[in-house]
Order: structure tokens, then sequence, then C-alpha cells
């Protein structure tokens, strides 16, 4: 037997047991309204119809065929059982005896949601009525008698309600499962964090700045000669939001190492040591404290203080440090939260124009493309003009498909989790060099550190935008790219020979105003000026200068070496 048609072994306990009780019910209403023990053969049939309904409720053939016999037998075994009790009750309305067993089928077919099998088992069941009343009973048809036809109109009445209604009853029998509804919970979260964010103090939900903000506090509370606030990236390092010194300072940021840095992440309590947390520090008396922030129970920032003394935290400073990292970590939080929303909308937006561009737009230039290329086969001869107009024509499709494939690169141009910002501006800078002809020199100073992956995110859209104007605007032969990149310092700049920039150009101020932007969202600066004797250098620095002594990997080298 094919396995589709296999009886499933799964049985129903209580509806086999409601089908018993009510088959015992309708058999002893029998017995009393006709006192003839014979018409319990109708109960028997109806106890072997049930048999599916016993052993295969869910089988899909098995199942419903027994339903349908249930009620084939129980319409016919009313004319039977009301010819019967003719003698006890007259007017045929013994064949209440037995029709209450006909809500069982209909109501098994109601809670399975088979309005149309419903359906259809009241139509058998009128028929069987109706042939059972004209000639399963002995003697005169109970057909005509006024007690039969009222009761089989009121069962027929009363199942046709059980079937509509069994739905109804189901939905209220079945626990209410509360089902999630992300996007209706991620917009409630939204609209909240929206009307939040515009009643704290400066409408602001930047990392960097709240962080500065903590140092100023912690500044008044444990004074120091340098401290810094750090938060998790990823590959288990960390990132510095900000800091303050008298000079910048390479600090530890793996989590790896043994450090007060990782005993403090790692223990959720605050650290202290009596030496530097720093990878460069030349030595001598210091004194560092590391306070994690916690959040809940996540640790989600570390704040370091440190004095060129010994000592210099004893355990009530400790107290009134916490005292204020307490709070702060929640601000942190909520920053850092917001700024990963707003980061995963953004590149869902830029994929988003992405796909739309490559689907779009780009196709249907293609197509034009193509629709050139036949006129161009097609011509007849002496056509010259024509076939240079559209050989022009083709050329600046051309033109435009490539500048639409460079925009969809720079739509999905990421910076990658290991790679870095400098081999992610490297990558962009080769990419169009070679498309425009370009000869492009790199120049790589970058730290084992990372910058928050948010502002990452800006120093490479602000490195692209200048290298497009560049590429489509300069005219020049050469272009030179400096990434530097020592957290909280960053420092991009490109440099071509071209003609320089032009005061007039619309795009050009509009590029221009849109890096400025992007600069002032990280709280760096924009900076263009000439290059002697020809061309333009735009650059964004982040943070003070460099130290020169800090752990670096260095590359100069031209495109293609």
């Amino acid at each position: 037997m094919p396995a589709s048609a296999s009886f499933p072994a799964r049985v129903h306990p209580l509806a086999v047991a409601a089908r018993l009780i009510v088959l015992a019910l309708v058999a002893a209403l029998t017995l009393i309204a006709t006192r003839d023990p014979g018409q319990l053969r109708w109960i028997a049939l109806l106890l072997v119809a049930a048999l599916p309904a016993f052993f295969a409720p869910d089988h899909r053939i098995a199942a419903p065929l027994g339903r349908f016999a249930e009620v084939a037998i129980t319409g016919l075994a009313a004319g039977s059982v009301a010819a019967a009790a003719n003698a006890t009750i007259s007017a045929g309305f013994g064949a209440e005896a037995i029709l209450p067993y006909l809500v069982v089928p209909l109501l098994t077919a109601g809670l399975q949601r088979r309005a149309t099998e419903g359906a259809a088992l009241l139509g058998v069941a009128t028929v069987a009525m109706v042939v059972g009343g004209l000639v399963v009973g002995d003697g005169d048809a109970v057909i005509l008698q006024p007690g039969y036809l009222a009761a089989c109109g009121q069962w027929l009445v009363q199942g046709a309600i059980i079937t509509f209604a069994a739905d109804t009853m189901r939905q209220l029998m079945t626990p209410v499962e509360n089902k999630p509804q992300p996007y209706a919970e991620a917009t409630r979260l939204l609209t909240q964090l929206r009307s939040v964010a515009r009643s704290l103090p400066g409408a602001t939900l930047d990392p960097g700045g709240i962080s500065e903000h903590l140092l100023e506090e912690l500044r008044q509370v444990a004074p120091g000669h340098r401290a810094a606030v750090l938060s998790a990236s990823g590959g288990g390092r960390l990132v510095v939001l900000a800091q303050t010194g008298a000079e910048r300072v390479d600090w530890e940021v793996t989590l790896d190492a043994d450090s007060a840095i990782a005993d403090a992440w790692a223990s959720q309590q605050p650290q202290t040591a009596s030496r530097s947390q720093a990878r460069s520090h030349q030595g001598g008396d210091a004194s560092s404290l590391v306070v994690p922030l916690v959040a809940g129970v996540r640790t989600i920032g570390l704040v370091i203080l440190e004095a060129d003394v010994l000592s210099a935290y004893p355990s009530a400073v400790v107290a009134r440090v916490t005292e204020v990292t307490g709070p702060a970590a929640l601000r942190l939080e909520a920053a850092l939260l917001f700024d990963d929303v707003r980061s995963l909308a953004t590149n869902e937006e830029r994929q988003r124009l992405a796909r739309e561009i490559h689907d779009g737009v780009a196709q249907e230039l293609v197509m034009v493309g193509y629709g050139i290329d036949n006129a161009q086969a097609t011509l007849p001869e002496g056509a010259d003009e024509t076939a240079e107009e559209l050989r022009t024509l083709r050329g600046e499709v051309t033109r435009v498909i490539t500048e639409l494939r460079l925009s969809l690169f720079e739509l999905r141009s990421e910076v990658d989790r290991n790679g870095g910002l400098a081999a992610a501006i490297a990558e962009y800078a080769r990419t169009l060099g070679t498309s425009a002809g370009l000869r492009v020199h790199f120049t790589f100073d970058e730290s084992t550190a990372r910058l928050p992956a948010a502002t990452e995110a800006e120093l490479l859209r602000i490195a692209q935008e200048a290298i497009t104007n560049a590429r489509k605007h300069a005219g020049a032969a050469n272009l030179w790219v400096t990434c530097t990149v020592d957290p909280p310092y960053a420092e991009i700049e490109v440099t071509d020979d071209g003609k320089g920039f032009a005061d007039d150009r619309p795009d050009g101020r509009y590029g221009l105003a849109i890096m400025a932007e992007r600069a002032e969202r990280i709280r760096g600066r924009l900076e263009i000026r000439p290059r002697h004797p020809s061309g333009t250098t735009v650059a964004v620095v982040l943070g003070t200068s460099a130290r020169r002594d800090s752990v670096r990997d260095s590359v100069s080298a031209p495109e293609g070496e």
C-alpha cells in the first residue's frame, strides 16, 4: 500500500470516547422509543461507519468516507425508527431517538475547517432522510407524518448551524498565541527612540560626544594625565571613542592580552594597576584605573584613567568614578544601539538603490546600446553622417553605463571587518583609477587599532567622493591616496595633479557639501587646498595629530606594484 494511502497511527482518545457516548445515548433512546431490539442494527452499522474516526481520524480518504457513511445511515435509520416507534410515539416523532447522532460527523468536519464537506454531508443527510421516510419504514411512509418532518427539519437546521459555527468554536477553543510582529514592534521602538532622542540634552545620540562628556565629568572627580573611553568592535578588539591627555596614547585594545583592560572587561569589576595600559609607554611611575561600563548584564565599554604617580586611585576615588560611570553606561549603550540601527538602515538603503539601478536603468541602457548597434549594422551605404552620429551616441551610452557600474561599485563598497579602512579605500581607488587610466599611488600608515565602524564608514564615503571628483573632473594623470589611522586619530588625503578645483562647477560644490556634512558628523574637519604646481588636495582629519612612535604597518606603492 502506498504511503499516502496508509492509515495514520494517531488516535484521539477524547474523540473516540465522545463518539461512543453518543452511540450509547442514541442506542438507549432507540430501544426506549421502539421497544424493538432489532432496531439496534442501525447502531451497529453506525459503529462500523465510525471505525475510521476511531483509528484513522486524519486520513484524507477513509475519514471523510466514514463521515458520509454515518450521515447516510443516520438518515435512513430515522425513517425505520420513526415507523417502529409509532406504537409508543405517534406522528413520526420517534425519529428524534436516532437523529442526535447527526451532530457527530457534522461537528467533526466543521472543527477540521471542512466547510465544503459539511455542506455535502447536510445534502446526503437530507436525501437519506427522504429515502428512509419513503421506503425504509414498515407500512405507510412516515415522511408524510408531521412529527417526522419536524424532527428531520429540526436536526438539519441544527446541523447547519453546527457546521458553519464550528470554525468560530474552534477559534474559541484554541489558545491565543501571541505571534511576534517584528515590523510593528520595530516601528513602535523606533518611534519611541526618535521622541527620546529629541528630548535629550543637545538632541544627540552620538557615542563620541557622549564619551567626551563623560571624560569631562571624570576629570572633576579623578584628575589624571590620560583618559579614554573604549567600546567593543569586531574581532575581539576595542575602539577608542574619545580620549584626553597631554599626548596621544596607543592603548592596548586586544581583549586577550594580559592587562587590566582585559580583566575589567571579563570580570565587569574596576581594575587598578601600577603600570600604564599603553603599548608604547616610556616607563616611569604610573597608575591606571579601568572601569567597565555595564548596562544590565552586558559590558558595552571601558573607561581608562591614568596618572603618572603611584597609588593615584584608592578605593574612595574608585567609588566616586563608578558613581559617574554607572548612569553613563546606559547613555552610551543607547547611543551605540542607535548608531547600529542607523548603520543597518543606511547599508540596507544603499543595497536597495544598487539593486534598483542594476535591474532598472542599467539594463535599459544596455538595451539602448544594443539598439544603436543594430541600427549601425543596418545602415545603407553612403549614410556616413548618420553612422558618425550613431557612433557618437553609442560612445555616450557606453560612458553612462560605465558610470553606472562604478556607482554600483561605490554603493556596494563597505569597510570589511577584517580588512580595515585602508584596504577598502585602496580597492575603490584602484578600481576607479583603472577605469580612468590614472596612476594611483598609495601610502598607508595604519595601526592595529580600529576606529568605530560608523566612523570608518563615513571616512570611506568621504574618500570615495574625493576620488570620484578627481577621476571625473580633474583631468589628472596621477592620484595620490594617503590613509593614516591611529585611533582616535585618522587622516585621509586624496591629491591629484589635474587642473584644480573650479568654483563654478555646481556638482563640485554639492560634493563638497556632502563631504563636509560627513566630516562634521564624526567630529572631523574637511580641508581643501591647491597642489603646486597643479591639482587639488582634499583631506579629512579626525582627532589630534598622531604619534610617530606607535606600532604601525606602512606601505607605499604605486598602483600595480
